[in-house]
């Protein structure tokens, strides 16, 4: 018998919210963005989902590129980052990876490595995150230095990337992009610069190439409500049961730390899910949950392997119920703002303890 706690991944939704992506930005190429393990869904599995759609792949590091080289996806790779070391350009080139180039480190890295064939480049500017990206001042120059080297193709592209863009009423957004056009205008080249948010809020930055990242597994990054959040289709969702049911009376607490109290006769079901698995230990009593498909909160603090559940208020709830800590029917930005972080975070921590189902 095993314990119940899983994810399921829904893989007909994960291309629908990429088709999704390619409708609201039906100019541009979208790039498949499935860095940190496709943000917790398993990079494989879905980067081999999408592939038959997605023109390019996003990814962190090299590291991430060449475990989906090896798993047979044959489509470019970004590495979204560049590369952190000299040796890495020659594996990049060889393995048909594109780099992005944020520092004037990795520009003297290409110009001096020794490649059989060419590299794609991703130029990004700084156009005021001030994390990664060349200066806009300076751009120009490595530019053009890049155009001239032998190890680097002509098929250059611009990125920038948005510090802002998920808060619909910022204009810093608006002032990135007149850095970003100004900087850029001169070279006549493909541009990037839309991750999720800006594909859904902000059609004036719809470039060449767009970067689908959190949208693609069925959550909205922006602040507040907008109309292009109602095609997206939650693609994981995290599963357990009730394995213990118990009535309290009035007064007892429940939990570690005896942080919470029945203000009544109490029907407590505790639940194989904790922070062993990448359910947030900072869950406040009262973050939602699903039991037999019917909201209830969570009662008291979140264990390594377990929580526990006020059901007092449910029907007829026995050991073996389902339970859905976060998925169809229960927004994980939801529980995210109950546990002071958000939707990214809880996709991208949960551990591999949970095994994976995939359904198309």
């Amino acid at each position: 018998m095993a314990r119940p706690s899983h994810m399921v991944v829904d893989l007909g939704a994960l291309i629908h919210n990429y088709q999704w992506a390619c409708q609201l930005a039906p100019k541009a190429q979208t790039m498949a963005v499935v860095k940190a393990n496709a943000y917790g869904h398993g990079a494989v599995a879905c980067a081999n989902a999408l592939e038959p759609y997605a023109p390019a792949f996003g990814v962190a590091c090299i590291e991430e590129a060449i475990e989906l080289r090896k798993a047979g996806i044959s489509k470019p790779i970004v590495l979204l980052e560049g590369t952190f070391t000299p040796d890495e350009v020659t594996v990049a080139a060889e393995q048909g990876f594109w780099v992005m180039v944020e520092d004037p480190t990795q520009v003297h890295a290409i110009l001096n490595a020794h490649l059989s064939k060419p590299l794609t480049v991703w130029i990004k500017v700084d156009t005021g995150m001030h994390r990664l990206g060349l200066s806009p001042q300076k751009l120009g120059g490595y530019y053009q230095q890049l155009l001239n080297s032998p190890n680097v193709s002509n098929n250059i592209v611009f990125a920038t990337h948005f510090a802002s863009a998920d808060e619909t009423n910022n204009s810093f957004t608006s002032v990135q992009l007149k850095v970003f056009m100004e900087a850029t205008a001169p070279f006549n080249q493909p541009v990037s610069l839309a991750n999720s948010p800006a594909i859904m809020a902000w059609p004036e930055a719809h470039g060449d190439w767009n970067r689908a990242g959190f949208m693609l597994y069925g959550n909205s990054p922006l602040d507040a409500h907008h109309p292009s959040s109602e095609g997206l289709k939650p693609v994981m969702q995290m599963c357990s049961a009730v394995t213990s049911l118990r009535h309290i009376d009035a007064g007892e607490t429940v939990g570690y730390a005896q942080k919470w109290r029945a203000d009544r006769p109490s029907t407590i079901a505790t639940v194989a899910i904790g922070y062993g698995d990448g359910y947030p230990r900072n869950a406040e009593s009262g973050t939602p949950v699903m039991v037999n498909g019917h909201r209830a909160g969570i009662a008291g603090r979140v264990s390594m392997d377990m929580i526990c559940v006020d059901v007092t208020d449910l029907n007829d709830v026995k050991i073996g119920d389902p339970v859905c800590l976060w998925g169809k029917g229960l927004n994980i930005n939801e529980v995210a703002s109950h546990a002071a972080t958000i939707g990214y975070e809880l996709m991208t921590r949960v551990t591999q303890r949970l095994p994976i189902k995939y359904t198309q």
